[in-house]
């Protein structure tokens, strides 16, 4: 994924999550308790202009310097070793947590929030897939439509089990020297390489260990995460280093096992701090971590990103 369109596409993330922040009173930030068509209203439109917005800034900077072509597939699942596919999972979930507690702070019922809020992502992200299958360039992914899926049904599916979040995706990042070879693809720069290096992106799933124990003993904002990361990726595809002529490298997944925090776990009474911890608990807290590589071998780490 190229870095303007994961910058379009984080952009429509945070700005979701940011767009009632237009007043500093805590009890902006209070869910209404009955429905609040003025603040219905408001999500309306502004999540329709942003959508917009970032679509047609999407087709600009992506798909305009491509001719276009019918309707089509490609099968990109084996590439990058599926790390691209993980990122639609988090993007597709958080996009639709997002969605759904915007609703929910317009007082909206439960059933809306999981119809039309958890859903946010999965349209948004299934309309960029239709972009795809129209380029000549690229192709609608199957790979991507299946990964979008599964994280709306994440978010769902806790919500109708549970009526809580209990498993959350967060994302971490180190730099890599992989990026040093290919800059143009993996990044030049510290903000480039967070979008672009899929060798420094981990993904994880931040369990809540309370809320499936409920021992008094632990803490409530502490998580058990398991990670997933690949290293040794200059290509999307293994078979075209020598293509382009780029020097042979080893591929291989990594799997991590590592404590985490649930920061809409800490109490407080402040709206504005619930939901500025909402929107930062995508983010993996650095700490102690076992990792397990695919090629063989472990590796601990003192505090791992």
């Amino acid at each position: 994924m190229n870095l303007q369109r994961n910058l379009i596409l984080y952009s429509f993330l945070f700005a979701t999550s940011f767009l009632f922040a237009q007043n500093t009173s805590d009890f902006f930030f209070k869910p209404s308790d009955t429905l609040n068509k003025k603040r219905l209203n408001t999500i309306i439109i502004s999540e329709t202009a942003i959508g917009a917005a970032a679509l047609i800034g999407l087709n600009q900077l992506w798909y305009a310097d491509y001719p276009k072509s019918n309707f089509h597939f490609i099968n990109d699942n084996a590439e990058w070793l599926q790390m691209d596919k993980i990122g639609h999972l988090y993007s597709s979930y958080h996009l639709g947590r997002f969605g759904a507690n915007t609703l929910k702070w317009s007082g909206c019922n439960r059933n809306s929030q999981l119809l039309y809020g958890a859903t946010l992502g999965l349209a948004f992200l299934t309309t960029v897939e239709v972009f795809d299958g129209y380029s000549s360039q690229w192709g609608a992914s199957l790979g991507d439509v299946a990964a979008n899926v599964a994280g709306t049904a994440l978010f769902v599916s806790q919500e109708l089990l549970w009526k809580e979040q209990r498993i959350v995706p967060k994302f971490s990042f180190h730099t890599t020297p992989y990026a040093s070879v290919r800059p143009n693809v993996l990044g030049s720069t510290f903000q480039e390489q967070v979008l672009k290096d899929y060798n420094g992106q981990t993904y994880w799933l931040s369990a809540n260990l309370h809320s499936f124990f409920r021992v008094s003993k632990i803490p409530k904002w502490l998580n058990l995460a398991v990670g997933y990361g690949a290293e040794g990726m200059i290509t999307g595809e293994e078979g075209l280093v020598n293509t382009v002529f780029l020097p042979e490298s080893e591929r291989y997944r990594q799997f991590y096992l590592s404590f985490d925090v649930d920061l809409t776990k800490i109490k407080t009474k402040s709206y504005f701090l619930k939901t500025l911890f909402s929107v930062f608990n995508t983010i993996k807290i650095p700490a102690p971590t076992i990792e397990i590589k695919g090629s063989g071998g472990y590796k601990f780490h003192y505090l791992y990103f």
